[in-house]
C-alpha cells in the first residue's frame, strides 16, 4: 500500500530534484535512497531467496572451490 508524505526541502534542492530527477520520478528516487535505512528485511527470508537462485548458487560454489584450491596451493 502506498502512503502520501509531505516533506519540506530547501528551494535549491527542490529545483535540483525537478531538473535532474524529473517531476514524476522524485517519489521513487527518494524511496530508493531511504529504504535501506528504514526497512530491514528478514535475514532468513533473504537467505532463502538467495538459495533459490540456482545460477547464483552455482557461481558461489565455483568461487568457493577456486578459493580453496588457491589456499591449498599456498599451503603446499
Amino acid at each position: 500500500m502506498r502512503k502520501k508524505l509531505t516533506i519540506t526541502v530547501d528551494e535549491e534542492v527542490y529545483e535540483g530534484l525537478h531538473k535532474n530527477i524529473g517531476r514524476r520520478k522524485i517519489s521513487k528516487f527518494v524511496e530508493e535512497l531511504v529504504r535501506p535505512y528504514v526497512v530491514h528485511p528478514s535475514l532468513e527470508s533473504a537467505y532463502a531467496q538467495m538459495a533459490n537462485d540456482e545460477r547464483r548458487e552455482e557461481e558461489a560454489i565455483e568461487w568457493a572451490e577456486g578459493t580453496f584450491k588457491d589456499i591449498a596451493r599456498e599451503a603446499g
